[in-house]
C-alpha cells in the first residue's frame, strides 16, 4: 500500500469501530472532546483559517468517500485535519507528533 499525507488518519479508525446504523446510535449527547472540536471548529472560522461551510461540504464529501468508515461523530475532526494538511498548516509528522502526545497523556490517566 502505498504511504499517503492522510495515512496519519486512516490509521486512527479503530478496528472494532463500526459506523452508526441506527438513530438512537446518532442522536445522543455529544461527548467533550466533541464539544471541543466544535469550539476549535469556530475558533477556526471566525480566524479565517477554515470556513464552516467549507469545512461541512469537505464532511459530506470526504466523510461519504474517504472517511466513511468512521464513526458519524468523528468525521469533523478527521475532515478538519485532513483539509489543514491540505493547506499546509499541519504536517503529517506533526500532526502524528501530537497524537502520539496526547495518547501518552491518556494512557497515563
Amino acid at each position: 500500500m502505498k504511504s499517503t499525507p492522510y495515512e496519519v488518519l486512516l490509521r486512527t479508525l479503530d478496528p472494532d469501530s463500526t459506523r452508526e446504523s441506527t438513530l438512537p446510535e446518532l442522536d445522543r449527547k455529544p461527548d467533550p472532546w466533541e464539544s471541543s472540536m466544535q469550539a476549535t471548529c469556530e475558533c477556526l472560522s471566525w480566524r479565517g483559517a477554515l470556513d464552516n461551510l467549507e469545512r461541512r461540504h469537505a464532511e459530506d464529501a470526504l466523510g461519504e468517500t474517504v472517511y466513511h468508515d468512521f464513526p458519524v461523530r468523528t468525521r469533523s475532526v478527521v475532515v478538519t485535519a485532513h483539509t489543514l494538511m491540505d493547506r499546509g498548516v499541519i504536517t503529517p509528522e506533526e500532526l502524528r507528533v501530537r497524537m502520539d502526545v496526547v495518547r501518552a497523556r491518556f494512557n497515563r490517566e
